[in-house]
C-alpha cells in the first residue's frame, strides 16, 4: 500500500508528464502569419498575399471564404479567392469609396475561413485610409459573418506574436508560482522559528528559500528566452526583467547573511529576520512597480495580461495542472534539501 506520505509526490509526477506530453504535442490552432501589403486606401481593389499556420488551404479550395471586418461588426467579404500553395492564399477585397464612419486610418481584422481547418483571425490586419467620413455608405457590399468552420476539435490558441513559444506559459509562468509558494513557506517556517527556536523550522526555512531561488532563476531562464523570441533580445531591460533579478538577488543575499554569522542560534534568527523582510519586498518589485511603469510584459505598464486568445479553456486544462505539478515538485525538492540538512547537522554533532 502506498505511504500517503508519497501520494501526493506522485501526484506532481504524473501532472508534470501530462503538463509535459499534452503542452508539447497539442497543435495550435490555424492562424494568420503574415499579410502583405498591411495598408490600403479606399475606393482601391486591395490584393492581399496571405500566409497561414498549421493550414491546409489546397483541401476543399473553393470553399475557403475571407472578409476584412470592422470594429463595428460590418464586414467585407473577399471578391477573389486565389489559393497559391498548402499555407498561402491570394485574397481581393474591392474597397468602397466611403468606409464605416471613424477615424482617418481604420485597423480592420481578417478572417479567413476554412471548411477543415476552421476560422484564422488576425486582428488589426490592414490599416486603410480614407479622407472623409463614411456618410454614405453603399449597404450592399456590407455584411455580417457566419456559419463559421469549427476546425480541429481541441487545439492551443495561436497568436502572431508567440507562435509555438506560447508553450512555454507551462513552464515560465507556473515556475513563478511555485517560487512565490516555496517562499511563502519559508516566511512561515521563519515565523515559527522566533516563536520557538527550533532548529527544525530554521532548516525548512532555508530549504524551501534555496529552492524558491532555484525556481526563480529556472524562470527568469525561461523567459529570457520567451523574451528573445517576442522581443528579439533575451535581456531588454524591461522594468518586469529588472525588477525581478533585484528580488532574486535580494534572496541571494540572504545566504551570504547566514554565512557572515557563526553562532547557530543568532543565525537561525537573523536568518527568519531577513527572510521575512525579503518576502516583503516581492509584492513591491514583481507586482506595484512594473504596473507604474511602460513595460513589454504582460500584466504590466498597462500591457494586459493573458486574454482569451492566449489562455483559452484548452490552455487552462494543462496551465492549472502545471502551476500545481510544478509547486509539488519544489516542495518535493525542498523536503529533500531539509532531509539533507538535518542529516548533516547530525553527521556533524556526532564528529
Amino acid at each position: 500500500m502506498i505511504a500517503k506520505g508519497r501520494l501526493w509526490k506522485i501526484a506532481g509526477v504524473i501532472l508534470l508528464i501530462y503538463v509535459i506530453l499534452a503542452g508539447m504535442l497539442v497543435p495550435l490552432k490555424p492562424g494568420i502569419e503574415e499579410v502583405s501589403p498591411s495598408s490600403g486606401k479606399s475606393g482601391e481593389m486591395l490584393h492581399l498575399e496571405v500566409t497561414g499556420y498549421n493550414v491546409h488551404f489546397l483541401q476543399e479550395a473553393s470553399s475557403l471564404r475571407a472578409w476584412l471586418k470592422w470594429p463595428d461588426g460590418r464586414a467585407l467579404r473577399a471578391s477573389g479567392v486565389q489559393v497559391l500553395s498548402d499555407r498561402q492564399v491570394r485574397l481581393d477585397f474591392s474597397i468602397p469609396s466611403q468606409l464605416p464612419e471613424g477615424p482617418e486610418v481604420q485597423a480592420v481584422t481578417l478572417l479567413v475561413d476554412h471548411p477543415s481547418d476552421g476560422t484564422a483571425v488576425l486582428p488589426t490586419a490592414i490599416f486603410l485610409t480614407q479622407e472623409e467620413g463614411g456618410e454614405n455608405l453603399d449597404t450592399g457590399v456590407w455584411e455580417k459573418p457566419a456559419n463559421f468552420s469549427k476546425g480541429p476539435f481541441f487545439t492551443f490558441p495561436y497568436r502572431n506574436i508567440l507562435a509555438e513559444t506560447v508553450r512555454n506559459t507551462y513552464f515560465h509562468v507556473p515556475l513563478w508560482f511555485g517560487m512565490m509558494f516555496l517562499f511563502l513557506a519559508a516566511v512561515i517556517h521563519s515565523v515559527r522559528h522566533l516563536r520557538s527556536g527550533g532548529r527544525h523550522s530554521d532548516q525548512k526555512a532555508v530549504a524551501y528559500t534555496l529552492t524558491g531561488i532555484l525556481f526563480g532563476v529556472l524562470g527568469l531562464l525561461t523567459g529570457a528566452v520567451w523574451a528573445k523570441h517576442t522581443w528579439g533580445a533575451y535581456w531588454s531591460w524591461d522594468i518586469k526583467q529588472n525588477m525581478t533579478a533585484v528580488a532574486l538577488l535580494i534572496y541571494v543575499a540572504y545566504f551570504i547573511l547566514r554565512a557572515s554569522v557563526d553562532d547557530p542560534d543568532r543565525k537561525g534568527r537573523v536568518g527568519a529576520a531577513y527572510g521575512i523582510f525579503a518576502f516583503s519586498t516581492l509584492i513591491p518589485l514583481l507586482y506595484v512597480i512594473p504596473r507604474l511603469t511602460d513595460s513589454l510584459h504582460p500584466g504590466s505598464g498597462g500591457n494586459p495580461a493573458f486574454g482569451s486568445q492566449d489562455l483559452d479553456h484548452t490552455m487552462r486544462l494543462v496551465f492549472y495542472p502545471a502551476i500545481i505539478g510544478w509547486t509539488l515538485l519544489g516542495f518535493w525538492m525542498a523536503s529533500l534539501w531539509y532531509r539533507y540538512l538535518n542529516l548533516r547537522e547530525k553527521v556533524e554533532d556526532f564528529s
